[in-house]
């Protein structure tokens, strides 16, 4: 199985609504679900959950 199919490039969007964004990578076989992570956001200036765009 080539890298790009198991392991994707995901872009983690702040649900703060300041549009910052983490960029990662995650397993699809472990996570098939859309990733939430709580990150920090430098913008709102805390931590906030970031959710999996796609």
């Amino acid at each position: 199985m080539a890298r790009n199919e198991l392991r994707p490039v995901i872009k983690l969007r702040s649900t703060a609504g300041t549009g910052y964004t983490y960029v990662t990578r995650k397993n699809r076989r472990n996570d098939p679900d859309r990733m939430t992570l709580r990150k920090y956001d430098p913008v709102a200036g805390r931590h906030v959950t970031f959710r999996e765009e796609r």
